[in-house]
């Protein structure tokens, strides 16, 4: 009986029909349909191969609009690697909700088991071998592959197939019989990739749950007998009785964690914590604990969802030319091996209600909040009106060679006022789970404080390093701030201390706040402190504190206590004042405002910094669960939102606000490297942006890119059109006091475009039109004429020539159409404002007006050279 169970839920797992003689595609029921409707819900498959460069391209993988009728439905689909060579997937991004879906997995292959749109998988995946690439569940957020590091498709030995099976639990989320797209989007690459990524799969296949069991231990090891493999993520799977998940290597009797997670946390590929690598005669071990209590009958693995599942996937690479692209782990080799397994491996990661994700067909459905999410104070527009305003864009400085740094994990950010950049990182230090104990003393004070230079100031144009310092100061460096007179605030989470720094001195610090190696919650003491903000005018200090405090001090500028606000979030709404993790400062001096970056309410706060009163919260469903840290800088205000988990989907990247709305206008993300965990944010006054991610050791420079859109509006009739010039700088409205130098300077070069008070005739704007035109005609009639008369008949052809060139010009280069800007644009003195023709190619280059040049478009941007997309 055992043995028929295991088959079964093999059969489960893998998906792969073995049906002998007959063949699959006679006896699956599956759906016939040679085209794919996609409903107007699946946002995105119209398009499944997107072009991103000359040698990258996403795939995007989605169910074409399914409605699933039962429960516990496992519904499947296939798409074709678009080319016959060899590629490389480097990216996974979900494309689902757990509100609808149980779990995904993507399998590649050579022979779906259907040519149908779509299919019931339990009956058949591949008629092949099928190799998982992919899993998601519970709101995990996407997976990206190191940096060299790709799975093979394609070409001679790689997959030509990829499937997707989709799993749907509860189909309570079904009752409006809408369609579902859940999917995936892929990112390949066709530039060959040094290490081939794989996936170990250590699963049991006869573990017995007896009904109200406390504790139920299900062990999974077997004896390793390949190529060397580097394990570097790992992801957990169990249902709703599994409580740990951990997984090691076994070396001469020596155990090695590979990973440990609660299966009821979002089920992400997490990264190891230590490189782990294992060799031929390891042995893999695995343990799932689960517990039968609340249950009045036994529970046996299997695929529904009152069954349970013990699984860990092991993503691991190996050289290219020993690569083995899956593997399988269903027995236990060596069960008296487990009594010495590290007593970690039974106990439950304690996992608080609010981070627990739990899925309708496990504890109910958790109902989501149905408020508002716009942030407050946020006037919509009126339809009537004039929508004229400076469209904020920012791009990565694809030139700015500081990328290429690479110091330690960057963890802030900060520009001085010669708008140099300078960056805080932390050496050779990490922040990780062995850094502090239960009451947040550090742990790690033996290894001594950094030995080298923490303070970087760079170049903004070359990244060159201009001046370094902060040597054998700091243990975990987090925040800095700096003052109008050059000075550095910065604070350290493991001395718990706030630290003013001259630049120019070797004295040592000018001011210290806190109490070395002490954390403590008095007026004397900091927990942990995130960041610092001093007011420009009064010289007042103010202190988030901090990771195990939920407050924000303030302190005269001599370093004297004066008040501090805020308190622990309590509950899914938390009110204004409260925090958790109050992470980063940004000060609007003009309006008298500070803000911060409530990191785990996903929210920014802004009160009044001489009542303390709560101003505003800024919140947008597209932050996700975080926001790590805000700038400040002219009516605009920038936010990063961190890496993303606790279910979180949303993307990880860069926010442009309106600061008095809280108008999101622009969001922005790298193009080399990827945000991992941007950790601090900064802006300077000409819209420069400069982002440090703790995790890629990676600072990033983005430039703006200023834009007018005038956008469709109806006024007296009259349909606007959409225009974008990006000459014209118009008036942006972002406060309700603009009193910033940099906005005056701004405001200097815009042309004010004012609403009339009642609509303009249309038989007016016809006559201004026609009148132009009229008059240009004359003038070359005129001309025509002049000639005729100076030169006889014997230059005729001259004229058909000169008149060629007029209305080569009207009809501009190679075109049928009147184009009267390249007209102009060639005659010394004459602007070309306002008569180039929509460029469907968004440039935002800066045109001469002088430019004279006729052989070749000189209002298009050259496009950068294409750069190669890494990790």
């Amino acid at each position: 009986m055992a043995g028929v169970r295991s088959l079964l839920v093999l059969l489960l797992v893998f998906q792969s029909s073995c049906l002998g003689f007959r063949s699959p595609l006679s006896v699956f029921k599956r759906f016939k349909e040679t085209t794919r409707p996609f409903s107007d819900e699946c946002l995105g498959t119209t398009r499944p191969v997107i072009p991103i460069d000359s040698s990258d391209f996403a795939l995007d993988i989605r169910m074409p609009g399914v409605t699933p009728t039962q429960s516990d439905t496992y519904f499947c689909m296939s798409m074709r690697l678009p080319t016959d060579e060899e590629a490389f997937v480097i990216d996974f991004k979900p494309r689902a909700s757990m509100d609808t879906v149980h779990h995904m997995l993507l399998f590649g292959c050579n022979m779906p088991s259907s040519t149908g749109s779509y299919w019931y998988c339990d009956e058949g995946t591949c008629i092949d071998k099928a190799n998982i690439l992919y899993a998601w569940a519970r709101n995990a957020p996407p997976t990206r592959l190191p940096e060299g590091v790709g799975f093979r498709v394609g070409g001679e030995t790689g997959s030509k197939y990829f499937v997707l099976q989709v799993h749907y639990g509860d189909i309570s989320a079904f009752r409006d019989n809408h369609k579902d797209c859940s999917g995936v989007s892929l990112h390949l690459t066709r530039l060959p990739q040094p290490l081939i990524a794989g996936m170990y799969l250590m699963m049991s296949v006869d573990t017995v749950i007896p009904a109200g069991e406390k504790v139920v231990n299900s062990d999974i090891s077997c004896h390793y007998k390949k190529y060397p493999m580097h394990v570097f993520a790992y992801r957990v799977h169990t249902h709703h009785l599994g409580q740990v998940v951990s997984g090691y290597r076994v070396r001469n009797e020596q155990w090695t964690l590979i990973g440990r997670q609660s299966p009821q946390l979002p089920q992400a590929f997490y990264p190891v914590e230590h490189p782990v690598d294992v060799s031929f005669g390891d042995i893999l071990a695995a343990r799932c604990v689960f517990t039968g209590e609340g249950r009045t009958e036994d529970t046996h693995i299997g695929g529904t969802s009152s069954d349970e599942m013990c699984n860990l996937y092991i993503m691991y690479y190996m050289e290219a030319k020993h690569a083995v692209s899956f593997m399988t782990c269903t027995q236990n080799v060596a069960p008296d091996m487990f009594r010495t397994i590290p007593p970690e491996a039974n106990i439950p990661i304690p996992v608080k209600s609010d981070m627990v994700m739990m899925h309708g067909h496990h504890k109910g459905k958790i109902e989501t909040e149905s408020k508002d999410k716009t942030p407050l104070l946020q006037q919509p527009k009126r339809e009537e009106e004039e929508v004229l305003e400076q469209d904020f864009h920012v791009e990565e400085a694809l030139d700015w060679p500081g990328v290429y740094l690479l110091p330690g994990q960057v963890s802030a950010v900060a520009l001085d006022p010669k708008n140099n950049l300078v960056i805080f990182h932390r050496g050779d230090h990490i922040w990780d789970g062995n850094s502090f104990d239960s009451k947040f003393v550090y742990q790690q004070r033996g290894l001594g404080p950094i030995e080298e230079d923490t303070i970087l100031v760079i170049d903004p144009n070359n990244a060159t390093v201009l001046q370094s310092s902060g040597k054998n100061l700091f243990y975990l460096p987090h925040g800095l701030s700096v003052d109008n007179d050059g000075n550095y605030w910065v604070t350290d989470v493991a001395l718990h201390q706030v630290f003013k720094l001259d630049p120019n001195s070797k004295e040592g610090p000018l001011l210290i706040l806190g109490r070395s190696m002490q954390p403590g919650s008095d007026q004397n003491h900091f927990c942990q402190p995130t960041d610092v903000a001093v007011d420009p005018d009064t010289g007042t200090i103010f202190v988030s504190d901090g990771y195990c405090n939920s407050r924000i001090m303030q302190f005269s500028p001599s370093g004297n206590f004066i008040t501090q606000w805020g308190e622990e979030s309590s509950g899914r709404n938390p009110k204004p004042g409260q925090f958790s993790i109050p992470h980063s400062l940004a000060l609007v001096p003009h309006l008298d405002q500070l803000c911060v970056a409530d990191r785990e309410n996903g929210r920014i706060q802004c009160f009044k910094t001489d009542t303390k009163e709560f101003v505003q919260e800024i919140k947008h469903a597209s932050f996700g669960r975080n926001v790590f840290a805000i700038s400040y800088v002219s009516g605009l205000l920038f936010a990063v939102n961190g890496k993303p988990y606790f279910g979180d989907q949303e993307p990880v990247q860069g926010f442009v606000m309106n600061f008095s709305s809280g108008e999101i206008i622009d969001t922005f993300k790298p193009v080399r490297k990827h945000f991992d965990m941007p950790h601090d944010i900064t802006a300077s006054a000409d819209g420069t942006v400069y982002v440090g991610d703790a995790h890629a050791n990676t600072v990033w420079k983005f430039t703006s890119a200023e834009k007018m859109e005038h956008r469709s509006v109806k006024k007296a009739g009259i349909e606007a059109q959409e225009i974008k010039e990006s000459e014209a700088v118009v008036e942006t409205k972002m406060e309700n006091n603009p009193a910033s130098s940099e906005l005056q300077k701004i405001q200097e070069k815009q042309k004010l475009i004012k609403e009339p008070d009642s609509g303009v005739p249309v038989v007016l704007i016809t006559t201004l039109l026609v009148i132009p035109v009229v008059v240009l005609l004359a003038i070359a009639i005129f001309i025509r004429w002049k000639k005729s008369r100076a030169f006889g008949a014997d230059s005729e052809h001259k004229l058909e020539a000169s008149s060629g060139r007029v209305l080569g010009k009207l009809r501009g280069k190679g075109s049928g159409g009147l184009n009267l800007g390249n007209f102009f644009a060639s005659r010394k003195g004459y602007s070309r404002k306002g008569f180039d023709r929509l460029s469907t190619e968004g440039s935002d280059h800066e045109k001469d007006e002088e430019d004279g040049s006729e052989s070749e478009e000189e209002y298009s941007a050259p496009l950068p050279a294409p750069t190669t997309s890494s990790s």
